[in-house]
């Protein structure tokens, strides 16, 4: 009779105990937290070498260009979205040569960026560049809309400040209406005075110089390639400049917006003998507000 009693209690023991371990289990699993996406609040981007997760800049407008409102027509990129109307123009310095302005206007381009001059990247000099008032010149009495860009290698605000006044001592007397560019470029494998400037000494440079062209009455911007975009500028604190991108191909595959995209460093003009660079400027359309909706409101 005992034998059985004790039988009887190390079963219901046994079934206490499976509940208990149940509920444990059922407990943890309900609390367990949830797992942690480690590229919460990122995107997925091209940085020019590869997909990466980067964490998006607050305050900087996203590219509002789908890769779906571009397409390539006869071997050059054509914009078919509705936000924006498009002109493709040229970008030339001393390495495109003598130009034939007139050719160049007939071929259908709208526009010409001239590089005025450069900083050397060695030693520090600055420099017009030989083909500036000829190229200039040339391109206004066909046309054009022109603007310029300045290749720099400022170290410090204040050669940056140096080269806006080279620049803008050099504009005088021409009538441009396209913003003046800092161009300022990483030098790869050439013992450059640049190397291994920090984000806050780029940074405060290009604000130097757009400053001082903004200062004089001009609209100033700024170039850059996607790797320089992404890791050496921080664009939000350039958000009051013009932005002109560097990414050929197809698309100007780049997360924040982009104002001027230049699409090919080797295309063909009529008028210019090398390979030339060739962009696209995105314009904005500005949807004027129906009749009835402004009486709407005024109501």
């Amino acid at each position: 009779m005992r034998t059985k009693t004790r039988s009887k209690l190390g079963l219901v023991i046994a079934l206490a105990l499976i509940v208990v371990v149940a509920v444990i289990v059922i407990i943890a699993v309900k609390n367990k937290p949830e797992p942690v996406d480690p590229h919460e609040g990122q995107v997925y981007i091209n940085d020019g070498f590869g997909m990466v997760w980067m964490t998006p800049l607050e305050g900087v407008e996203v590219n509002p260009i789908a890769q779906g409102d571009i397409r390539t027509v006869n071997g050059k990129p054509e914009y078919v979205g509705a936000a924006f109307e498009t002109r493709r123009g040229v970008d030339v310095s001393e390495h495109q040569h003598e130009i034939d302005w007139q050719q160049v206007a007939q071929s259908g381009v709208d526009f010409a960026y001239i590089r005025l001059g450069y900083r050397g990247y060695t030693e520090g000099g600055m420099f017009e560049d030989p083909y500036f008032k000829a190229n200039i010149e040339g391109a206004l009495s066909n046309g054009l809309d022109v603007g310029v860009y300045f290749f720099s290698q400022a170290i410090s605000t204040a050669e940056a400040l140096e080269e806006a006044r080279f620049v803008l001592d050099r504009l005088a007397g021409y009538n441009i209406t396209l913003p003046v560019m800092y161009d300022w470029e990483k030098i790869d494998g050439g013992g450059a005075r640049t190397d291994n400037l920090s984000t806050e000494t780029l940074d405060n440079c290009a604000i130097a110089f757009c400053e001082a062209v903004k200062t004089a009455g001009y609209t100033p911007g700024v170039y850059f390639n996607r790797h320089l975009g992404y890791y050496g500028f921080d664009l939000s604190k350039l958000t009051a400049y013009e932005f002109w991108l560097a990414v050929p191909g197809e698309f100007p595959d780049f997360y924040y917006r982009t104002d001027i995209w230049q699409y090919s460093f080797e295309d063909t003009v009529p008028g210019i003998s090398t390979p030339t660079d060739m962009n696209m400027m995105f314009i904005p359309i500005v949807v004027e507000p129906e009749d009835g909706g402004e009486a709407a409101n005024n109501t």
